[in-house]
Formats: C-alpha cells, sequence, structure tokens
C-alpha cells in the first residue's frame, strides 16, 4: 500500500506518517522544508520518498501529480495548511492569498487529480485534513476558518457523489479542535480550549479514512460542539466564536 502526504515535515502530516509507516505502507512525503522531510525519513527508514514541494504554488501541485501519477498511490492526504489569528483588516493581503492557495487550492487540485485516477480503478482514499472550524464561522481568524468551511464542504459533497457512483473511492474529511503543533505558533495563537495530541490525532484520522467516513471528528467535545452549532441562531454563534477567539493569547 502507496500513500501521498503533504505538510507531512512536522505536526500531523509526520504523525500520520509516523502510524501509516507502522502498518507497512509505502510513503511519499511531502513538504517545503527539506531538511525536516529527511530528519523523518531516518527515523521511519527504508519505504519513505521525500519531495520537495511548495504546494502553494498551482504548478507544482501538477508537477507533483506527474511525478506520481504512475505510482499506484492507494491514499493520498491532503494535509499542508495554516493559519492566522487576528483581525481580517489587519493580515497582509499576500498572507491571505497564500494561506487560501496552501488551504483550498492545493487540496483541490490534488484531490482532483488524483481522484480521477483513483475512480478509473474504482479504489483509493482521500483523507482531507479540515477542522471543526469547518462547520462555523470565525471571527479574528476569518480565513482560516472559510478555507477549512470549503474543505469540508468540498469533501463531503464529492463524497455523496462518489457514494452515488457506486465508487468504492471515499474521500474523508478530518475535522479536529485544537491539536498540539506548530500550527499555534504560526498562527499566533494559544488556544483557550485544550488541545489533543498529534499522534493521537493522526491515529485517528487514518483510521477513519481507512474505514471511509465521510467526516472524522476525534473527540466527544468537538462532537457536541458540531451538533451544538446546529441549533444556535447566526447572530448568537458569531459573538460565541468572536468571544472565544478573543481568548486566544496573540
Amino acid at each position: 500500500m502507496r500513500a501521498l502526504i503533504t505538510g507531512a515535515s512536522s505536526g500531523i502530516g509526520r504523525d500520520m506518517a509516523r502510524v501509516l509507516s507502522c502498518m507497512g505502507w509505502e510513503l511519499f512525503l511531502v513538504a517545503r522544508r527539506a531538511d525536516r522531510l529527511l530528519e523523518i525519513k531516518q527515523e521511519l527508514g527504508e519505504g519513505v520518498v521525500c519531495i520537495r514541494c511548495d504546494v502553494s504554488k498551482e504548478d507544482e501541485c501538477r508537477k507533483l501529480y506527474e511525478v506520481l501519477k504512475d505510482k499506484e498511490l492507494d491514499m493520498v492526504i491532503n494535509n499542508a495548511g495554516f493559519g492566522y489569528c487576528g483581525e481580517f483588516v489587519s493580515s497582509t493581503l499576500e498572507n491571505d492569498l497564500s494561506m487560501i492557495d496552501t488551504n483550498i487550492k492545493a487540496v483541490h487540485t490534488l484531490t482532483k487529480l488524483f481522484l480521477k485516477d483513483f475512480v478509473s480503478k474504482n479504489s483509493g482514499r482521500i483523507l482531507n485534513v479540515a477542522s471543526v472550524a469547518g462547520f462555523m464561522p470565525g471571527p479574528m481568524m476569518a480565513t482560516y476558518y472559510a478555507t477549512k468551511n470549503y474543505v469540508t464542504s468540498l469533501s463531503r459533497a464529492v463524497s455523496e457523489e462518489l457514494k452515488e457512483m457506486g465508487s468504492s473511492v471515499t474521500v474523508t474529511a478530518f475535522c479536529p479542535g485544537p491539536v498540539n503543533t506548530e500550527f499555534n505558533k504560526v498562527a499566533g495563537v494559544s488556544f483557550a480550549a485544550a488541545g489533543i495530541e498529534s499522534k493521537t490525532a493522526a491515529r485517528i484520522a487514518v483510521t477513519d479514512a481507512l474505514k471511509g467516513k465521510r467526516v472524522s471528528i476525534p473527540t466527544v467535545k468537538m462532537k457536541l460542539l458540531r451538533f451544538g452549532v446546529r441549533l444556535l441562531p447566526d447572530v448568537l454563534l458569531l459573538k460565541l466564536c468572536s468571544s472565544f477567539q478573543q481568548r486566544k493569547n496573540h
């Protein structure tokens, strides 16, 4: 079995690599930081191929597909992504667009390209790392929440299309709450709610994707949050989300 993992140099992506490696999978690990990829390759040993690639650039996503399209992949994990905490007017347009390119455009591009191959052979798993943020608006992290809304919505919709086609291919949206990774440092936040460990999140995500689940939410608290979001009027939901974000330390 073979898997591609983007954003594999740290956090959940790195721990997903560990989970799949322990299961005997061959791995193609992708990230911008070649030195960090080398570290995980040395840790995991044989069966790991490292590819330096900036998935925020469309041409590099297309080149990545060309390199791997004949490798008979069984799973594609779109994990690369980042966030920013602050008022929408305070973030630079360049940062916002880079986030959109990484969190949305790369996920869309790689899902589209590899999914066509998976459907042709009627076999394969797509795992898109989204967030519980994908079910709600996010004042103070407006762009990040919007990107995760896109990933969650796209994954669920394509999953239903595949089901109606009678295809064996599945798409899973992994929607955790806070996870203890480098994301916090990059986004400039300290989560008000306690996060789960990255290795726990990775194990649950991989397990649920292999089961073909449409949406994977790793904790009871986050599952209850998703349910509660459906019941709240928009005005109250926005106020609560804004209050929660402002409790984070910048």
